[in-house]
C-alpha cells in the first residue's frame, strides 16, 4: 500500500484527487498509476483503470489472473466492474469512499451480485495514511475556493 500511496502523492502534486493503485503479480509490481482525470480531461482516468490497462499491456492479456491490486481509496462502480472483468484475484483497499464506493460503502459489486468472477477483498490497509492524503487535498480545495470567492 505504501507504493500506492506514492502514486496518490503524484496525483496530489497535479491537483488530482489523490488516489493511487498498484498491481502485483508473483510479489512484483507490474503496474502503477494515479488519478489523471483532470489532467487528461477524461472521466475514465481513475488510478484503477489506468493500472489495469498497464498490467494488461505488460502481461499481453486482458485476464489478470493471479494479480492483486492495492488501491488507496475504495473503487467506484466503474472501477469495481473493471476489476471483475479483468479477473483480478484480490484487492487491498486503504479506506472507504462513503459517496461512490462500490466495494461495500454505497454498494458492493464484488459480493452482492452473481458475477462469473469473485474477488477477495481486504480493507483498511494503512487506513489513516490513505485518509490523511485525501483530507489534505479536499482541505486545499475548500481553502482555494474560499480565496477565489473573496477575490470576485
Amino acid at each position: 500500500m505504501r507504493e500506492a500511496l506514492k502514486e496518490a502523492q503524484k496525483a496530489l502534486k497535479k491537483e488530482e484527487v489523490p488516489v493511487g493503485a498498484i498491481i502485483v503479480k508473483d510479489g512484483k509490481i507490474i503496474a502503477r498509476a494515479h488519478n489523471t482525470k483532470e489532467t487528461r480531461k477524461d472521466s475514465t482516468c481513475h488510478a484503477e483503470i489506468i493500472a489495469i490497462k498497464k498490467a494488461c499491456q505488460k502481461l499481453g492479456s486482458w485476464r489478470l489472473l493471479g494479480c492483486e491490486m492495492y488501491v488507496t481509496l475504495e473503487p467506484c462502480s466503474m472501477c469495481a466492474g473493471a476489476l471483475i472483468q479483468s479477473r483480478i484475484k484480490k484487492i487491498y483497499i486503504g479506506t472507504d469512499d462513503a459517496k461512490t464506493g462500490a466495494c461495500g460503502s454505497v454498494l458492493n459489486l464484488l459480493e452482492d451480485y452473481k458475477f462469473n468472477h469473485k474477488i477477495e477483498v481486504e480493507k483498511y490497509i494503512l487506513k489513516e495514511e490513505c485518509e490523511k492524503i485525501l483530507k489534505k487535498f479536499f482541505k486545499f480545495l475548500r481553502e482555494r475556493n474560499k480565496s477565489e470567492k473573496k477575490s470576485i
